[in-house]
C-alpha cells in the first residue's frame, strides 16, 4: 500500500522532482511535512511552548487559547448523558446509569487485553520535556554537532558547575505539549478547528509568527533544510477545506516570504486525498484531529456545494473517553485534565488509538494510565477500562462529545485584524436569524473595495463558504452529513456512484470497525424516497492518516498544474491580485480561481 505512489509515477520523477518539493499538509492538531519522494511525511503536533516572562502574565497561561467558560454546561451533560444511552441500546451494552452486579461478565463481551501487549511502547510514561539548554563558554568544537547535543537529559543540570544553563526560547511538536506547567512557557495552538486561532488572547501577528516558527524548526530539524538552501525548493500547501481565502494568502505569504521558498502552489485536502489513493469520483469524508469534512469529487473536480464541515474530531473523541470512564469510576483518582494539561490529551490520544474500536456488546481492556503532577516524575496506574466502543459512536452522535469546548470568540474580536475574517468566518457558526446582518461588525461596512481585493467574494455565489447550507450543521452526526453531501449533487447516477465510493481518511479512520459502521448508518440515513440502495466505502490505498499529503506529493511530483505555481519574486512584490490573466486552475476554486498574481 506504501508503493502505490511508487507504481503510479516513474521512479525517476519520484527522485528528480520529488526530492526538491517539500509538501505541508496543514491541519488543526497536527502538521503533515515531508519531501515528495518520502514513502510518508512527519507529522507533527502543530503547536509551540514560548518560553514566558512573567511580567505580563497575571494569571500566567500555561495555555494560550484556553478559555475560562469551557466547562461543560448542564444542558449539554444532559444531552451526552441521552446520547450515551441511545448508543448504549445499539451497541446492546447497559445504559449509562444501569447498576450492574458483579460487572456481569455474563454479558457479550469483547476482550482487548491482548492489544496491551502490542501496545507496550505506547503504554509508557510520556517525559516531561527538559527545557534547559547547556551554553559552553567557549564552544566546544565537535564534529557533527548540533543544537540537540546541547539539551539536558535527565538531571544533568546538576553536573554543569563550569557551564551556564538558560532555558529554550520556545518548544515544537509533541516536546511542547509535554512540558510542566510549573515552567515558564505557554503553549500557543496556531490552528484550530480549521481556522487560524485568532482571539482576545492570540493575535492574528502571534499566530503567523507561530506557524513560520513551527514550519521553520520542522524544516532545519527534520528535513535538515536550512535557510541558505531553501531557494532550491519549492512547497505545495495543501490546505483544508475550511481555510478562506485570506487564511491562504496568509500561509503562501509564510512560505514564500518568510520560509523563502522559490515557488508555491495550493491544492484542497478534498481533491488531493483522491490523487493520493489513485481515484477519480469519490465522496471523500476527512476525520481529523479537531474537524471532519466531507466533500465530493467527480472526475477530478471537487464540487463546492456538497462541502460540509463538522466541528468534532478525534480529540473530542479522546477527552470522550475519560468522561466515560470516570463516569463508570474506572478511572484513578488523578487530576487528569486534557484541556489545561496538554501531556494528559497526548495520553488520552494513545489509548484511544490502542482500544477504541465500534463492536456490538461490552469492548473492555486492561490497561495502563499515568499520572502527571506538577513536578513529580509521571505515575503508572493499571485499571479496567471500559465502555470503549462508546466514544468512537460519538461521530454519529455527536452531542456525546461536546465539541464546544472552545466556543467561536465574538465577531467583534476580529474588527481589528484587517478584515481578515470577514464575511467567512461565521459559516461554521450560524448567525442568529433573529439578528439583522447590520449588527454584525464587519459585515457590509467597507466599501473601500480598491484597498481589499478580497471583497469580490461578498457576492460571488460560487464561493463555497457563502452559502446558507453550512448552516445548522454542527449538530448533525456523520452519517447523515455524508448522505446530505451527496444528495445535495442532485444527479441519481453521481449520487449512486459517490455512495459507493467513500473514503475515510484521517487518523481516526484507522479505527477498527468504522468502515462498517458508517455503511450501515449511511445506508439507513439515506431518505426512503431515494432510489439508493447500495453504499461502500472503498479500502484506503494509503495509510488513512497522510493520504491527502501523499496526494499532494503526487500532483506537484506530476506537475499537474503548471501554470498555477507562484514564484517568491512575483508574491512579494505583486501579491495576489484580481483581473490578470493567470489563474489557479484547481477544481476546487481555491476559494478560488480568480486568485492570481500579475507582473506590474
Amino acid at each position: 500500500m506504501q508503493d502505490y505512489s511508487k507504481s503510479v509515477i516513474p521512479s525517476h520523477l519520484l527522485g528528480d522532482r520529488g526530492s526538491n518539493l517539500v509538501v505541508i499538509n496543514t491541519g488543526s492538531g497536527n502538521v503533515r511535512i515531508g519531501l515528495a519522494h518520502q514513502d510518508a511525511p512527519f507529522s507533527i503536533p502543530h503547536c509551540i511552548a514560548r518560553r514566558t516572562t512573567g511580567a505580563n502574565q497575571s494569571p500566567r497561561r500555561n495555555v494560550q487559547d484556553q478559555m475560562l467558560n469551557s466547562q461543560v454546561t448542564t444542558a449539554q451533560h444532559a444531552e451526552r448523558e441521552k446520547a450515551y444511552d441511545i448508543i448504549a441500546s445499539l451497541l446492546k451494552i447497559p445504559f449509562l446509569d444501569e447498576e450492574v452486579v458483579n460487572n456481569s461478565y455474563q454479558r457479550k463481551t469483547g476482550r482487548v487485553d491482548v492489544l496491551s501487549q502490542q501496545n507496550s511502547k505506547k503504554e509508557s510514561p510520556l517525559m516531561w520535556t527538559d527545557v534547559v539548554h547547556k551554553i559552553t563558554d567557549p564552544p566546544l568544537p565537535s564534529e557533527g554537532s548540533s543544537e540537540k547535543s546541547e539539551v539536558l537529559e535527565g538531571g544533568d543540570v546538576e553536573k554543569l558547575e563550569s557551564s551556564e544553563c538558560r532555558y529554550r526560547e520556545f518548544v515544537c511538536g509533541e516536546e511542547a505539549m509535554r512540558i510542566s506547567p510549573t515552567e515558564p512557557y505557554c503553549l500557543r495552538r496556531p490552528i484550530r478547528r480549521g481556522h487560524l486561532n485568532i482571539s482576545q488572547h492570540y493575535s492574528m501577528q502571534q499566530v503567523l509568527e507561530d506557524i513560520e516558527a513551527i514550519w521553520d524548526w520542522i524544516l532545519i530539524e527534520k528535513l535538515h533544510i536550512p535557510h541558505s538552501e531553501r531557494n532550491m525548493y519549492s512547497a505545495l500547501i495543501v490546505v483544508p477545506e475550511t481555510f478562506d481565502d485570506r487564511e491562504i494568502k496568509e500561509i503562501l505569504s509564510i512560505v514564500l516570504r518568510d520560509l523563502r521558498f522559490s515557488s508555491a502552489v495550493v491544492h484542497q485536502e478534498g481533491l488531493a486525498a483522491v490523487f493520493g489513493n489513485g481515484l477519480s469520483t469519490a465522496c471523500v469524508v476527512n476525520i481529523g484531529a479537531q474537524v471532519t469534512s466531507i466533500i465530493c469529487v467527480e472526475d477530478g473536480v471537487a464540487l463546492p456545494h456538497t462541502q460540509i464541515t463538522l466541528r468534532f474530531g478525534g480529540e473530542d473523541i479522546s477527552r470522550c473517553v475519560l468522561w466515560s470512564q470516570r463516569h463508570h469510576q474506572t478511572w484513578p483518582s488523578i487530576g487528569t485534565d486534557a484541556l489545561a494539561k496538554p501531556i494528559d490529551l497526548l495520553m488520552l490520544n494513545r489509548l484511544k488509538e490502542s482500544y477504541c474500536q465500534i463492536y456490538e456488546g461490552e469492548v473492555e481492556a486492561v490497561g495502563v494510565v499515568h499520572s502527571y503532577e506538577d513536578g513529580l516524575p509521571p505515575g503508572s496506574h493499571k485499571t479496567r477500562l471500559t465502555a470503549l466502543n462508546v466514544a468512537p459512536m460519538g461521530l454519529f452522535y455527536p452531542t456525546l462529545l461536546v465539541p464546544d469546548v472552545y466556543p467561536p470568540p465574538p465577531r467583534t474580536w476580529f474588527k481589528d485584524y484587517e478584515g481578515m475574517l470577514e464575511d467567512t468566518w461565521h459559516i461554521d457558526f450560524p448567525r442568529r436569524p433573529d439578528v439583522s446582518d447590520g449588527l454584525y461588525p464587519g459585515v457590509n461596512n467597507n466599501n473601500n473595495n480598491n484597498n481589499n481585493p478580497l471583497q469580490m467574494w461578498d457576492n460571488n455565489n460560487n464561493y463555497p463558504y457563502s452559502s446558507n447550507h453550512h448552516k445548522k450543521q454542527d449538530n448533525i452526526g456523520l452519517a447523515d452529513a455524508i448522505s446530505k453531501s451527496i444528495l445535495s449533487t442532485g444527479r441519481i447516477d453521481l449520487q449512486r456512484k459517490l455512495f459507493c465510493s467513500m473514503q475515510l481518511i484521517g487518523g481516526v479512520a484507522l479505527t477498527t470497525g468504522l468502515i462498517s459502521a458508517v455503511e450501515e448508518r449511511v445506508l439507513h440515513a439515506i431518505p426512503s424516497n431515494e432510489a439508493i440502495d447500495t453504499v461502500e466505502v472503498l479500502q484506503s490505498r494509503t495509510n488513512p492518516s497522510f493520504v491527502a499529503w501523499r496526494g499532494g506529493a503526487i500532483l506537484g511530483v506530476i506537475d499537474y498544474i503548471r501554470d498555477a505555481w507562484i514564484h517568491r519574486e512575483d508574491w512579494i512584490q505583486n501579491g495576489i491580485h484580481v483581473g490578470g490573466v493567470r489563474k489557479y486552475k484547481d477544481s476546487y476554486y481555491l476559494q478560488a480561481q480568480p486568485m492570481c498574481y500579475i507582473n506590474s
